[in-house]
């Protein structure tokens, strides 16, 4: 098995160790790109991705077919300049996929993070997630969090987070926590709030929220500036798409053509399914053709996202092409 490519070894302090990966709302992916932005964080490492990510179709730019790059999988750096004076403080590494790996191989890629984690004597992780909730996306979204032991649990009481008692974190941003706690390193995730009906969507909100509780929790100053007017623009479009769709094909629109055909287009980019998403689909489309139980597991994940109706047709041959091939 190929090793992690460190191009350097920063030396630091008390260093805790923030992952994220792609997933609902693009929560923990927005956040913690935004993060490394505002940081000025330093790329140090990588995982190869071709140990655990396929390539599942060709991608077409400008009318040329070609194959896509495979997901990168980056560690930064960095150094907490309070980290000279107090012992409290902590310094950073941040590790961020974009995309979930082949989940018949997390085992092996969370190792590969661990691995280089305890490498720099990391002591605790941290992941982001989102938590869909029953709310309006006009709401403030709040911050929860679920820590891997009664002693964190205790100690994270004090910042006034919402507590996430029951329940599971789906794909890599949860998976990898309760990995890490096996192979002895504790730590929790913060999980920022997003509407049920919004989850397809990016959600600068969930990911402010995930943000400001870093915030508190680490004692950091981070410039949230950018993160809250991206989600005010996006609270705007949806407000207006969504006026929009009540008045009916039939009423006069309230806002010229143009403009509709802006806020529809903006939002169809907004709309779409995660690319680790479709790529995890589409392999599960494949698996399911050998193996048919397989079909159990990707009915889930089209329900998950709502978008069994798109794939329902290709669903179904399936067990068409099952009985066929059985006759």
């Amino acid at each position: 098995m190929e090793e992690s490519k460190i191009s350097k070894r920063p030396k630091l302090k008390n260093p805790y160790l923030i992952v994220a990966w792609p997933g609902m709302g693009e929560v923990a992916f927005k956040a913690a790109t935004y993060l490394v932005d505002k940081l000025q964080a330093k790329e140090f490492a990588q995982i190869p991705a071709q140990e655990f990510f396929y390539l599942t179709a060709s991608a077409i730019k400008e009318g040329i077919l070609s194959l896509p790059e495979l997901p990168y999988n980056k560690f930064y750096y960095w150094k907490n300049p309070a980290t000279k004076s107090s012992q409290e403080s902590h310094d950073l590494i941040i590790f961020i996929s974009s995309a979930q790996p082949d989940l018949s191989k997390a085992e092996d890629y969370c190792q590969r993070i661990i691995s280089l984690a305890k490498s720099f004597k990391v002591k605790s992780i941290i992941g982001f997630a989102a938590m869909p909730q029953p709310i309006d996306h006009t709401q403030e979204s709040r911050a929860w969090f679920t820590p891997s032991t009664s002693e964190l649990l205790n100690s994270l009481k004090k910042y006034n987070l919402n507590l996430m008692s029951e329940g599971q974190i789906s794909g890599m941003n949860g998976l990898f926590l309760g990995i890490a706690k096996r192979e002895g390193i504790n730590g929790f995730c913060l999980l920022g709030e997003i509407p049920l009906y919004t989850i397809q969507i990016e959600n600068p909100k969930g990911s402010c929220a995930v943000l400001e509780a870093l915030s508190k929790i680490l004692n950091i100053k981070i410039d949230l500036a950018n993160l809250i007017d991206q989600a005010r623009i996006m609270e705007s479009e949806i407000n207006r798409l969504l006026d929009f769709l009540k008045l009916g094909p039939a009423t006069a629109a309230p806002i010229g053509e143009e403009e509709i055909e802006k806020i529809k287009k903006s939002l169809s980019q907004l709309t779409k399914l995660p690319l680790s998403i479709k790529e995890k689909i589409e392999a599960l489309f494949e698996q399911a053709k050998t193996d048919i139980p397989k079909a159990n597991e990707l009915k889930q994940e089209l329900d998950k996202w709502n978008v069994y109706k798109e794939y329902e047709d290709r669903f179904l041959d399936l067990f068409k092409k099952k009985k066929e091939k059985d006759n």
